[in-house]
């Protein structure tokens, strides 16, 4: 039993080392083809991080997509992290995956607030809704999107929510108006009011059932 348990560590730790230089390889040819395209490569978590211009965005994925050497033909996500304050606050995160050579990729770029940057939807259609959610969360703008519109929230939201600076509130509730008869915007209102609490145990009932109680078996 113990044979066969070392069996399999010895297995699994050969996997990681050939998967380990099958990513050097691989980082090693997407510099060598990408050299003036690349700024920063680095192998974590088995998995390649490249870093890269925005302008450089088609060119790059066009590249990981269809060559023969990489073959990364599916992009899994998209989003964004927020940095306030930065200058360039926000940077773009995409992941690709090779399903021919079981290896991830993970593309990233900075940005500033109101810059407009490339829509991937040319290369990859999936990114469609992807960026849509990305521009109602965080107000990124793409440029050439077929239909760049707010996909998560209401129609007549204000602000991003998922910006940082954004507040935990909001700007507007929406709720149905019994006087309009129809669903309308309007600034948020967060009243507390006060409330008493019956601290009083549940297996003996509240002052008010016990209230209703006693006035019950006067009336009988």
């Amino acid at each position: 039993m113990e044979l066969c348990n070392y069996k399999k560590k010895l297995e699994t730790k050969a996997q990681s080392v050939d998967k380990m230089i099958n990513l050097i390889d691989l980082e090693k040819k997407i510099n060598s083809e990408l050299t003036t395209k690349i700024n920063k490569t680095e192998i974590r978590h088995n998995q390649i991080y490249i870093e890269i211009d925005k302008d450089d965005l088609i060119e790059v994925t066009l590249f990981i997509k269809t060559n023969k050497n990489t073959k990364f033909r599916q992009l899994i996500d998209l989003t964004v992290v927020d940095y306030p304050e930065q200058a360039q606050r926000f940077k773009m995160v995409y992941l690709f995956l090779s399903h021919e050579f079981n290896q991830r990729i993970i593309l990233s770029y900075f940005i500033n607030e109101n810059e407009v940057i490339p829509s991937l939807t040319s290369v990859f259609p999936a990114a469609n809704w992807m960026e849509r959610e990305v521009f109602d969360m965080y107000g990124v703008n793409f440029k050439d999107h077929p239909d760049l519109r707010r996909i998560l929230t209401d129609y007549g939201f204000e602000g991003h929510p998922l910006r940082k600076d954004f507040p935990l509130t909001g700007h507007l509730e929406v709720r149905y108006s019994e006087e309009q008869k129809k669903v309308i915007n309007e600034p948020v209102k967060l009243e507390q009011n006060y409330r008493n609490f019956d601290y009083e145990s549940p297996w003996e009932g509240t002052k008010y059932i016990k209230n209703q109680e006693d006035n019950n078996d006067k009336k009988n």
